[in-house]
């Protein structure tokens, strides 16, 4: 097999990214979300271009789950990135999240998610995307605010759930 030089895999991954960069451009055209929708979004709070307060960095050093559901304002979406105002303990924050700094995005209203294999700033730089549809039964509870969109054990994942875009890529 060829060396992939078109780079499907990263073409792919931006894709996905499209569909959260869709959905969020129609709810902030909207300013509410329609029917029972919301969503879960993970991101890296240390990646390049993300902008959170000092006291949620220092909180959330790694990642941090956000939930944009009736309590949201000033969602703003560009190609790169969105902002949205939140509270946390009855604090506004003011986020700025690049949509490369996304490691997940669920709607649990109709059990929809993405993953994307996003590497923390001390891991390699190759990344990859996944798409995983889990059954709601899988999902665990949230705990100290944040959502784990996640089976709970290996025994709860329905083979054939994952698709990872690794295996297409050619090993150098």
């Amino acid at each position: 097999m060829g060396q992939d030089h078109i780079r499907y895999d990263i073409l792919a991954q931006d894709a996905l990214r499209g569909v959260i960069r869709k959905v969020l451009s129609e709810v902030a055209a909207t300013s509410r979300l329609p029917g029972d929708h919301h969503f879960f979004i993970t991101f890296l709070t240390g990646a390049p271009g993300v902008r959170i307060s000092q006291h949620l960095k220092s909180k959330y050093p790694e990642q941090m789950t956000i939930v944009i559901q009736h309590q949201f304002w000033d969602l703003k979406v560009s190609d790169t990135q969105f902002e949205v105002g939140l509270s946390f303990s009855d604090t506004p924050e003011r986020l700025v999240v690049p949509f490369n700094a996304i490691r997940g995005f669920y709607d649990p209203s109709v059990n929809f998610e993405l993953e994307f294999e996003v590497p923390l700033a001390d891991e390699d730089d190759e990344t990859s995307a996944e798409i995983t549809a889990i059954p709601v039964e899988a999902v665990s509870k949230p705990a100290d605010g944040e959502a784990s969109a996640k089976p709970k054990t290996d025994e709860e994942k329905k083979p054939g759930s994952v698709v990872s875009l690794d295996s297409f890529r050619k090993k150098q």
